[in-house]
């Protein structure tokens, strides 16, 4: 019987010793998801070239590194899906770059993350463009 009891519990020692060892490598292995950037999300805006004006929306996302994509929609020209081809966003800082058109942003995000303020680059000019976030 004490032969049975001892085999049974270093059994079970075994299983836990292995249960153990894998949660900790399943610890290791797997990255906290990252927090979503405030950034995140739809927003409008409208380029003003002084004579006309211009509706654009960004689309921005993030994947679940951390790493953003986005996409412009112009939609006074029918365009949509336009993609940007880089986008970095460190708070409270925005750039973006759109290689097809050669045409850059930068803006600063408001404290509420409602709004960013900033300049639209395309083609030697430089024209102010806000982009206030789209109601969900």
């Amino acid at each position: 019987m004490k032969k049975l009891r001892a085999v049974t519990t270093g059994m079970w020692v075994g299983v836990l010793a292995l249960t153990g060892a894998l949660l900790i490598e399943r610890a290791i292995a797997v990255p906290p998801p990252v927090p979503p950037s405030a950034v995140v999300g739809d927003w409008n805006g409208a380029i003003s070239t002084g004579s006309a004006s211009l509706r654009v929306v960004i689309h921005v996302a993030q994947d679940k590194d951390g790493k953003l994509t986005a996409t412009m929609d112009s939609l006074d020209q029918g365009a949509t899906g336009i993609a940007i081809s880089s986008i970095t966003y460190k708070e409270p800082a925005l750039h973006f770059e759109i290689e097809k058109f050669s045409a850059s942003y930068d803006g600063t995000m408001n404290k509420d993350n409602s709004e960013i303020a900033g300049s639209w680059k395309q083609g030697g000019a430089s024209l102010p463009l806000t982009f206030k976030r789209a109601s969900k």
